[in-house]
């Protein structure tokens, strides 16, 4: 037999029913309070115990995943949008929606679906999640993006018997910029298509007697220069790579960070929008964590036919 909802649980409903049916008008803490049928103090207090926002915190987030979706749905005007969801001025809307997804409206609403930036449908989902989980790190998935890869090189530096970044720099070693010696390395070739990356290799681009996880960079298909000692190029198709980006986060916890994002990832169904695994076209690839941008993952992809 389900348990009845307590009176807290059974008034956040009610209030999260109104802001969804008022979400296009303006919504006062006096309005949200009536909802409950409590102080707008008790009112908010339970809110937030519940879902770990502020009722003004999750009615702004609300409008901006729904302000994503009439974006995408193909009303580009993002003033019309902004309007549309009680913003007050277009720039105040797109300062919020930057803010929020790491990109700015007018950009989102241009991009080709399913390429480009998707928002999950478990965006920013806190109903379930340990307050203390929230207050001490607000890592999710918020993104993913589609990126065209093309033939290219990697120039690796293999481990032995490392499957991470922490075993991998402690067989490395350490450089002088709080990564591996490899990294440092790698941060000096200047034909570099993008920055450097750590990677874990799939089977078949892995030797017998080497580890899964490594530091490389990418290099053009025909690069020539010289291959620094102990490294070695590893030819990769074109292929696409499924990009993840989560949400900013404070460097002080990075390592819970990271591993609550990575986690999400493991989750993550690339089905859902007609793509599969292929990890035999490429390793799965992980930027440097850096909290002003959050933490990136990508992992190659194809379309299902």
């Amino acid at each position: 037999m389900q348990a009845k909802k307590s009176d807290g649980s059974a008034a956040v409903e009610r209030m999260k029913k109104f802001i969804s049916i008022h979400l296009h008008q303006p919504i006062t803490a006096n309005d949200v309070a009536k909802a409950a049928g409590y102080s707008q103090f008790h009112a908010a207090r339970v809110f937030k115990a519940e879902m770990g926002l502020t009722p003004f915190e999750y009615i702004r987030q609300q409008r901006l995943t729904a302000s994503a979706r009439a974006l995408r749905s193909g009303k580009h005007r993002v003033l019309d949008v902004a309007l549309d969801f009680v913003f007050d001025t277009h720039e105040g809307f797109t300062r919020a929606f930057t803010n929020g997804f790491g990109i700015s409206p007018k950009k989102y609403a241009t991009r080709p679906t399913p390429e480009g930036w998707l928002i999950p449908t478990s965006y920013l989902d806190r109903s379930n999640t340990n307050l203390e989980e929230w207050n001490m790190n607000k890592t999710s998935v918020i993104f993913t993006q589609i990126v065209e890869r093309p033939v290219r090189k990697l120039i690796l530096r293999r481990s032995k018997a490392a499957g991470d970044y922490f075993a991998y720099a402690a067989e490395i070693g350490c450089g002088e910029h709080n990564a591996s010696a490899a990294w440092d390395v790698l941060t000096g070739i200047e034909e570099a298509l993008y920055e450097p990356v750590g990677v874990w290799l799939p089977e078949n681009m892995r030797p017998a007697g080497t580890g899964v996880y490594a530091h490389g960079v990418e290099v053009a298909e025909d690069f020539n220069g010289e291959i620094p000692e102990g490294f070695e190029a590893l030819e990769l198709p074109a292929c696409q790579m499924m990009v993840f980006q989560g949400e900013p986060y404070d460097d002080k916890v990075f390592e819970e960070a990271v591993g609550m994002c990575m986690e999400q990832i493991k989750r993550f169904n690339p089905e859902v929008y007609g793509y599969e695994w292929a990890p035999e076209m490429a390793p799965r690839m992980q930027l440097a964590p850096e909290g002003w941008r959050g933490y990136i993952e990508m992992l190659p992809v194809r379309k299902i036919s």
